[in-house]
């Protein structure tokens, strides 16, 4: 090493300090998007489970089918938003979408619900409002006893 090279080491240390923050920063709302996502996803799973067998129509008038029941789309929808609204989804998350479809040929019933996310940290270039979306699909399947 020369002695007569002149610097400092301090941008250099400052720079990667910097980066480091943003790095932890970015996996810190990663962690947290995808923690949310997640819980998302356990209502959207629940909210389709509830909608497939509340809403389930003919049972009485008709009897069992042979394999899955059919769901009324009006009464699916009620079902979901009665799931949600019992479990406190409007209120933790205060902003939320919720679809809720019946797909006659297979009779199962589809939830997809949006919600906005809470990120902890702001990091400079993201989304300032951004969302997270879970999918939960359901169907209530007879098995004949035996």
């Amino acid at each position: 090493m020369r002695r007569d090279e002149q610097g400092s080491a301090i941008p250099l240390i400052v720079g990667l300090a910097g980066v480091l923050v943003l790095a932890i920063a970015v996996v810190v709302n990663a962690s947290s998007a995808f923690m949310q996502r997640q819980s998302l996803d356990t209502l959207a799973d629940g909210a389709a489970l509830y909608g497939a067998d509340i809403g389930s129509a003919g049972v009485y008038a008709e009897g069992l089918p042979a394999e899955r029941l059919l769901q009324e789309e009006r009464a699916v929808r009620v079902a979901v938003h009665d799931y949600l609204r019992r479990v406190g989804a409007y209120d933790t998350y205060g902003d939320i979408a919720v679809v809720a479809r019946v797909d006659p040929a297979a009779r199962a019933v589809t939830v997809v619900l949006s919600a906005p996310v809470d990120l902890p940290l702001t990091v400079p270039g993201t989304p300032s409002s951004p969302t997270v979306s879970a999918t939960g699909r359901a169907a209530v399947t007879i098995e004949p006893a035996g």
